[in-house]
């Protein structure tokens, strides 16, 4: 029967990919206005739809905050649409009278779309809205555990998007799920680019078959408060970043560097707005319930607040406990929650300067989240100047990490799938927008002309018809001699 099922789903995905290329041939010959039309119906449903999609999220996978997951998932319908509703990407895109170069865009295909557990629905919204921006056609693979949403997601997505007029089959969703059917869609040969979002593995073979492909890595970013901080803000930002739907967002902080000189002030203030601050046997208690004996993330701990750990790891709490801050006196295998941890619990560093918070964001990054988020609570514009340097493709200065990243709080491109650079293997440091799904063919006129070499010259002059007669007339004679 396993068998049975397993082929079933790869014939599905087969049949979506195919129906989705059918109508993008048909999709990419609509004009900008004709695209912008359907978009804009698109984001009308995903409002519209935006609290039961959250409400589907947060009962089915058992992560996060249900009001947060609202929150997102108008964040991906409203702000990502408010950002690409007027980006040009059909047709000619830009025209250079003077040098007589005319850009124009062309789309990619069909993109598959990867879709997390973490953000199910807002993920659908956000990649099916940049994927019809840019004229291409979407299949989503689901994440397992959360099928059941991500498939109503992109059906709410569908339908808008066929009212307003685009063809049949244009966004597709596996219901299927199966290991087998998401590869047979990763090399399918209507698959142009793949979209990835997901754990470490699933980008990976992203990777490996040979497309083109945008994938993000781990996050753990480090938050470092510098000693010119505003304390009370600082801590504000950083307990909003990491309880924002109990911390899936994969920018959200996960450690938290203290300047020595006013450690006790913000210790005080942690614990002023809901931090609890484990005891050394607390932490090792913690650490076994919420990371797993690899350094991986215990799946049961994922997106929990800070009672439901609390309890697992059978440890005692305040009521109304909103984050578990775990001092660390070092970093790596011995030292489980320098990891990424998708949940309410922060790891906790005291460094002694700037220079010192900034080699160990370096470690901490290398070791996991390289290329993705770091963020800087400061007043001395020098000081954040230079975490520039960091190994990095988002620096958030005096906001939520969670939310900068994403661009909620910054001017980043609103984004829910945020690229890593070569740093960590991916194809891009962007924020993923439409522009990242479209080719752009050039059309150049020629504005100079070209200088034809001469040929038969030689340094001593010109040979003449003559001479060469005389050559052969001689090798003649020699060769009869």
């Amino acid at each position: 029967m396993a068998l049975d099922y397993d082929l079933s789903s790869i014939q599905e995905a087969r049949d979506l990919a195919r129906k989705a290329k059918e109508a993008q041939r048909i999709l990419e010959g609509y004009d900008q206005e004709q695209i912008d039309r359907i978009v804009a119906a698109m984001s009308e449903a995903a409002v519209a739809n935006a609290e039961w999609l959250a409400r589907m999220a947060v009962d089915e996978t058992k992560f996060g905050i249900f009001q947060d997951k609202v929150k997102k998932n108008l964040f991906a319908a409203k702000n990502v649409y408010e950002f690409i509703k007027d980006m040009k990407t059909v047709g000619i895109l830009y025209e250079d009278t003077r040098n007589k170069v005319i850009e124009a865009a062309y789309p990619m295909g069909v993109v598959m779309g990867i879709i997390p557990s973490t953000n199910p629905t807002s993920t659908v919204i956000y990649k099916s809205l940049i994927s019809i921006k840019s004229a291409n056609g979407i299949v989503f693979a689901p994440h397992p555990n959360a099928s059941r949403c991500i498939n109503a997601a992109a059906q709410v997505m569908h339908e808008a998007a066929v009212k307003a007029g685009a063809p049949e089959g244009i966004i597709g969703c596996v219901t299927k799920v199966t290991m087998a059917a998401t590869d047979a869609l990763m090399k399918h040969d209507d698959i142009s680019v793949i979209l990835a979002t997901g754990g470490p593995g699933l980008v990976k073979a992203a990777y490996s078959v040979g497309k083109p492909a945008y994938g993000v890595g781990a996050g753990n970013a480090p938050a470092f408060i510098e000693r010119s901080a505003h304390i009370k803000k600082a801590v504000s930002d950083i307990m909003t970043g990491k309880t924002f739907d109990n911390g899936v967002i994969c920018a959200s902080e996960n450690s938290v560097l203290i300047d020595a000189p006013i450690k006790d002030k913000v210790v005080a203030e942690f614990e002023a707005q809901g931090a609890y601050f484990l005891s050394k046997e607390e932490v090792e208690k913690v650490s076994r319930v919420v990371m797993t004996p690899k350094g991986g993330m215990n799946s049961s701990c994922v997106g929990k607040e800070p009672k439901v750990i609390a309890e697992k790891a059978g440890i005692s709490i305040p009521e109304g406990t909103r984050i578990l801050i775990a001092p660390l006196e070092g970093y790596g295998p011995g030292f489980p929650l320098s990891y990424e941890k998708l949940t309410t619990v922060l790891a906790c560093y005291t460094v002694k300067d700037w220079e010192e918070g900034c080699l160990l964001a370096i470690e901490l990054l290398n070791l996991m989240g390289a290329g993705h988020t770091f963020s800087i609570h400061s007043q001395d514009d020098a000081i954040i100047r230079e975490f520039i340097r960091k190994p990095v493709s988002r620096i958030l200065v005096n906001t939520p990490a969670s939310l900068g990243g994403i661009g909620y709080t910054t001017k980043l491109a609103p984004s829910l799938t945020l690229g890593c650079g070569t740093i960590a293997g991916s194809s891009t440091s962007d924020n993923v927008t439409p522009m990242h799904l479209i080719n752009i063919k050039r059309m150049a006129y020629g504005v100079s002309e070209a200088v034809a070499s001469e040929r038969g010259n030689c340094s001593s002059g010109t040979v003449s018809t003559e001479d060469i007669a005389a050559i052969v007339k001689k090798v003649l004679a020699e060769l009869k001699g």
